[in-house]
């Protein structure tokens, strides 16, 4: 397939300004870049991102730039012996240095300094059924920072300060050199912050801040689901140098219940009944989380028999309306007989007996089948 003309990638004029080609780079990267798509979009995704990331690459270079518009996409293929050195290569690095810090939460300061956005926290918080199906208000403790007292937050012994990192003077990142290439990384010994403390407050060991606890109020909506996440901006790890914090993810765990099942929005429940009550039918009650409900039994009910009550299930976040309930039945065989009860139960199947088969046709066919197996 024919390669789409750079200028056309990027959706901007030939004559296009450097900061109007970086603009237009940095808002495609981070439309098509491949954590920000999923699924079934995250392929072609993939492949308009490299397409950006190439077409920025040659015209983010001047002498690339220049190879492109003489000689178009044959100006700048190394196999057709075109184009400029490696060294034309920085401006679209820092660019994309810049994409990345955007996604992934790092960037830089003015002064050159690094920043980071402040790492997520997670919390598991785990509510019953019925919580999960009308919500609820809930607190929970989470770890919190405070600027620490004894230094003001500057991280300093009292009585000192904070000296610019001679490694770095000041910018937070060094560069090293391979070859061709200049790699620029944070600066190992201030970690990017552009200043050392020789003398760090003993309170907080350097860091400006004290870890506490605080009492965070959390909403539970209606209908949440195991494993469903809540996002509570800005309650994560705080940023470094002045960076975003990161955010707080409570992750739903519903307890075990004792009578109910959930799947999705319906719920499932074992219902046992009495061996007297499923020959001869009846009504009985069964539970639901708004009350109690009644079921008309048919004559002869067999075991494994499922009733559906409409809409006494729960009604999920997404869903319009709720789920079902579904009752499935249970017949018991009754224990410790009295000898009286026995010999009820004997003379009960010796009629049935007598009856022929038309008091268990389930039995009679499964003995017909059985019949045909060993033939």
């Amino acid at each position: 397939m024919a390669k789409r003309d750079y200028y056309d990638v990027l959706g901007v004029a030939k004559n296009a300004s450097d900061d109007d080609i970086k603009k237009a780079y940095r808002k495609l990267a981070m439309k098509y870049h491949p954590d920000r798509n999923q699924g079934d979009e995250a392929k072609k995704a993939e492949e308009k991102f490299k397409e950006v990331k190439e077409a920025y690459e040659i015209l983010s270079e001047p002498q690339k730039r220049a190879a492109y518009d003489q000689y178009g996409h044959a100006g700048v293929d190394p196999s057709m012996g075109r184009g400029p050195g490696p060294e034309g290569f920085g401006g679209f690095a820092e660019a994309f240095g810049d994409i990345f810090g955007d996604i992934f939460g790092g960037g830089r300061r003015s002064g050159g300094q690094q920043i980071y956005r402040g790492a997520d926290l997670s919390y598991a918080m785990e509510i019953t059924l019925e919580e999960a199906a009308g919500g609820k208000d809930a607190q929970i403790r989470i770890p919190s920072w405070d600027n620490c007292e004894t230094c003001k937050g500057s991280g300093a012994k009292p009585g000192t300060s904070a000296k610019t990192c001679p490694s770095c003077n000041g910018s937070g990142a060094v560069h090293l050199r391979q070859g061709f290439f200049s790699i620029q990384q944070t600066c190992p010994h201030c970690r990017g912050s552009g200043k050392i403390i020789p003398e760090p407050c003993a309170s907080c060991n350097g860091a400006g801040k004290i870890k506490r606890q605080k009492t965070l109020e959390v909403k539970i909506p209606a209908g949440i689901n195991e494993g469903m996440r809540i996002r509570s901006a800005g309650n994560g790890e705080p940023g470094t140098n002045g960076g975003p914090p990161g955010d707080l993810y409570i992750e739903i765990r519903i307890k075990p219940h004792e009578v109910f099942e959930r799947d999705g929005d319906d719920l499932h429940c074992s219902v046992p009944v009495g061996l007297t009550t499923a020959a001869l039918g009846g009504s009985i009650e069964v539970p639901t989380l708004a009350g109690k409900a009644e079921i008309d039994l048919p004559e002869g009910t067999q075991h494994g028999k499922t009733f559906r009550l409409r809409g006494k299930g729960i009604k999920g976040i997404r869903s319009s309306y709720p789920g079902d309930l579904y009752c499935h039945v249970s017949v018991e065989t009754p224990v410790k007989l009295t000898e009286h009860q026995r010999k009820l139960l004997r003379e009960l199947d010796e009629s049935f007996r007598k009856g022929g088969d038309k008091h268990s046709p389930n039995a009679k066919s499964w003995t017909d089948r059985v019949k045909d197996l060993f033939k």
